[in-house]
């Protein structure tokens, strides 16, 4: 029985081996750059970019522009409109900045605007939208009624972290740490941390102060009032 044995356990190593090699060339084959069909399906599809195969649900790509050496991970869900064939008029719906990485399963789904600046990164995950269902009318069920739009906007540079969930209306700052499952909506400022649901502001930095834990808006114009010039904290900004 000791040979038999052997036997099986190598015909199971030879098996795994050869899948495993066929799966990785399926990869290869179904990576998704600017010089494939599937790339030049996009409104733009950078040099040097590249989504793994395989892919989550993409379609809408005439209204999806992709920027310069980006990185997109497999199983992410790339969409502009309701439903393959939807025309969105002239414009992109979508842009995605040069250098950015998309994480593993991360979903981007736009129907009015959703602009992702460039050398954002984000971990596996994290799902973007601008449309969120309507719950105005209390015999409607909230699945049933009409959905309602508001572009998205993330800074060049920023990071969100796993599980992250930016809503219908967020505007987020440059190089902006977002924590891991945090929910985003409203505006978030440039250089800040964030975590939440809802987000709310962890640290921010200051000019002349560093990293400091956010400040009342009262605390904030005292602080400003009795810095003496030069330190940085008067500027328009």
């Amino acid at each position: 029985m000791t040979w038999k044995h052997d036997l099986g356990k190598r015909r199971q190593a030879l098996t795994a081996g050869l899948v495993q090699a066929a799966w990785r060339r399926m990869q290869q084959a179904g990576m998704v750059t600017a010089e494939s069909p599937a790339g030049r399906r996009f409104a733009a599809f950078g040099p040097g970019s590249l989504m793994a195969f395989p892919t989550g649900s993409v379609y809408g790509e005439g209204w999806i522009e992709i920027g310069d050496q980006c990185m997109i991970a497999e199983l992410v869900t790339l969409c502009a409109g309701m439903a393959p064939g939807h025309d969105l008029g002239r414009d992109p719906v979508v842009r995605i900045g040069d250098r950015c990485v998309i994480g593993r399963g991360s979903h981007i789904v736009a129907h009015q605007s959703i602009d992702i600046g460039a050398d954002v990164f984000t971990g596996p995950y994290v799902y973007i939208t601008d449309q969120n269902h309507s719950y105005t009318d209390l015999e409607v069920p909230v699945g049933r009624q009409w959905p309602v739009n508001s572009s998205v906007r993330i800074g060049s540079g920023t990071w969100l972290g796993t599980g992250a969930v930016v809503l219908p209306g967020a505007d987020i700052g440059r190089n902006v740490v977002v924590a891991a499952g945090a929910v985003v909506r409203g505006h978030v400022p440039d250089h800040a941390v964030v975590g939440g649901v809802p987000a709310k502001v962890i640290r921010e930095y200051l000019p002349g102060s560093g990293w400091v834990a956010p400040v009342s808006l009262a605390d904030k114009a005292a602080l400003l009032e009795s810095a003496p010039l030069g330190t940085g904290l008067l500027s328009a900004d």
